[in-house]
């Protein structure tokens, strides 16, 4: 017989039902967009029986992240007219003309792919990170690139959880204490508290707020950059969640209030490598990095430098500059770095959730259906 616990933390079809409720709306009409919403909605028509095809397919690319793929399938084993394929990275090229919605996880869907994709109706993302997509030639041919927002499904909360785990794990040492452990040691090693310590939060969105919800009971001071800090996008309660913000332009004078820096950026042309020598450079000796953002974010090699040198503290990330990340990488065998496997947003909550929403999107597709559940970026 199951356990209580795990009959209460079991997620139901119908209590996902629920949880998406607090649908999305789609964004009003661009002027730089070539199409409106009307034109788009009758690209991605249906699919269904009174379309092309009497079943609509979904790719979803790779096998890293199974989970996406189980959950969804699970999702939508009572409606045959929808298939589900994982497929290897190397052979997605070779089969996406078959499929109608492409779930990309890691893989990068560029220009010469998208041509390929003929029957494509939907590009989206088991998230909410669409850098690996060339969106323009999506948009060129007909094809609307999603995300799910990370807010309404669990996602931003389960990374925050993990930056202040990685944020506790660099502080209190993680790998000497495991070798105490191993070594029979007691009283070793010596950590910090994260109690008065001041964190620069590196992105303030969605992610970036809840981190922020999260650190200030542990009695600490909140930085914070975000490009459009208008009222119109951020929560009511910032004035109690963040004791000083700024823009980007702003990144290297906070850095020096900074004891600990979280990374919770967008990765695109303009934030690739912005932790590079010369902004951790600007962080006081000893401070503290984590990112569970994108690896790109991080100049691996100024990391490296100043790791060794002393000048970084610690480092805990989530996500690596190539992925999957070399174990014998020799950042990975300095004593101060704690790195885990792209797990961040992933709970059994969160992942269930993003599993209905992909299985909602490719039944309103299939019926003709307006989408509410996601977030175009064209």
């Amino acid at each position: 017989m199951a356990s209580a616990r795990s009959a209460a933390t079991r997620l139901t079809r119908s209590s996902l039902l629920q949880l998406s409720r607090a649908a999305v709306p789609p964004p009003s009409h661009h002027p730089n967009l070539p199409y409106s919403p009307r034109e788009y909605s009758r690209m991605a028509g249906s699919v269904g029986s009174n379309g092309c095809s009497a079943v609509t397919r979904v790719l979803f690319c790779g096998p890293y992240w199974p989970a996406s793929t189980m959950y969804t399938k699970e999702y939508l084993q009572n409606y045959p007219f929808i298939q589900v394929d994982e497929v290897g990275l190397e052979q997605v090229p070779d089969v996406i003309h078959n499929y109608h919605i492409c779930v990309v996880k890691n893989k990068r869907i560029d220009s010469d792919i998208i041509a390929k994709a003929t029957q494509m109706k939907i590009i989206m993302q088991y998230g909410v990170g669409l850098e690996g997509v060339d969106i323009d030639a999506a948009t060129k041919q007909k094809i609307r690139v999603a995300r799910i927002p990370g807010s309404t499904t669990g996602n931003a909360i389960a990374c925050a959880e993990m930056a202040i785990y990685l944020t506790l794990g660099v502080l209190r040492k993680q790998k000497e204490m495991d070798t105490a452990v191993i070594q029979k040691d007691l009283g070793l090693p010596v950590g910090e508290t994260i109690f008065g310590k001041t964190i620069l939060i590196l992105g303030f969105g969605a992610i970036g707020f809840e981190v922020a919800k999260r650190l200030k009971p542990f009695g600490v001071k909140v930085l914070a950059t975000k490009r459009n800090w208008s009222s119109n996008t951020v929560p009511c309660d910032l004035d109690r969640l963040v004791d000083k913000k700024g823009g980007p332009e702003d990144m290297y004078e906070l850095a020096r209030e900074a004891d600990i820096v979280i990374t919770c950026m967008t990765l695109n042309s303009e934030s690739v490598g912005i932790v590079d020598n010369k902004f951790i450079s600007a962080l006081k000796k000893g401070s503290y990095l984590i990112n569970i953002a994108r690896g790109g974010l991080l100049d691996y090699e100024a990391v490296f430098v100043h790791l060794k040198s002393g000048h970084l503290g610690g480092l805990g990330v989530d996500v690596a500059w190539t992925e999957p990340f070399d174990p014998e990488d020799p950042i990975l065998k300095l004593p101060n770095v704690i790195m885990t496997p792209h797990v961040a947003g992933i709970t059994e909550y969160s992942y269930r959730t993003m599993a209905k929403v992909v299985g909602d999107v490719a039944l309103k597709l299939h019926a003709g259906e307006p989408f509410t559940e996601i977030e175009f970026v064209n």
